[in-house]
């Protein structure tokens, strides 16, 4: 895999602060999610835990001196090269995903069974037919497709190819550790769910890469995908 590209963060490396700033983002990340309010449904609780983790991003962010214009939440040169792009990212993480359809009965490892078809009616209500639903909640859907985009391939990926760039394969190790950490990040074991969520994260870290650290066409494709995955509930 030949990601060699120059790193979106071109200062010099304080791997210790790094290190810190990873320690910290990953702990926030992961314990906020054991805060969870009945009362105010999934999305609700799902968008405090991406902007609490969003907060502390923009925290470490500024003691670094890092904007996220930086990491790539900056205006595309061209609109419809934007567009094109996001689309090819969603065709790689459909075929990806066929693929590991295709061959998961035959892994050399057992891997929990999918539940998120159930789990997603205590998500998002009962979907089936509801278009007036559907348009309610999918702008939430939107915001939070971007927040994960710039959370996991804007920042954390960027920090820990930072603190990897001691060695000839930072940027590689950073595109794996940031999808493997995405995909535990929704299932918390190895199901289904997280290797497909993983799956995801690998295209998106590719792609983030190879064209030009613009985070618009990965947020674009995250959109479309999770749009589509609404829209199926409703079909």
């Amino acid at each position: 895999m030949n990601l060699d590209i120059t790193p979106a963060i071109s200062k010099p490396t304080n791997y210790k602060g790094f290190l810190l700033d990873l320690i910290i983002y990953i702990s926030v990340m992961f314990l906020v999610r054991e805060i969870y309010i009945p009362k105010v449904g999934f999305i609700v609780n799902g968008l405090f835990w991406s902007f609490t983790t969003l907060i502390v991003a923009s925290w470490r962010m500024k003691v670094r001196g890092v904007s996220w214009k930086d990491l790539g939440l900056k205006k595309p040169e061209n609109i419809w090269k934007t567009y094109g792009i996001s689309v090819i990212i969603f065709v790689a993480v459909m075929v990806s995903i066929i693929i590991f359809e295709l061959i998961k009965d035959n892994l050399p490892f057992s891997i929990a069974e999918d539940t998120s078809s159930e789990s997603a009616v205590s998500k998002f209500g009962d979907l089936k037919g509801n278009w007036p639903h559907f348009f309610l909640i999918i702008f939430f859907i939107w915001v939070e497709s971007m927040l994960e985009e710039l959370l996991d391939r804007g920042f954390l990926m960027n920090w820990i190819e930072k603190f990897f760039s001691m060695t000839s394969y930072a940027t590689v190790i950073a595109v794996l550790l940031q999808a493997v950490i995405f995909g535990f990040r929704h299932s918390n074991d190895l199901s289904e769910r997280s290797i497909t969520v993983g799956l995801i994260g690998l295209i998106m870290g590719i792609a983030y890469v190879k064209f030009g650290r613009n985070l618009w066409p990965l947020i674009i494709a995250h959109c479309i995908l999770n749009s589509m995955s609404m829209i199926e509930r409703v079909l």
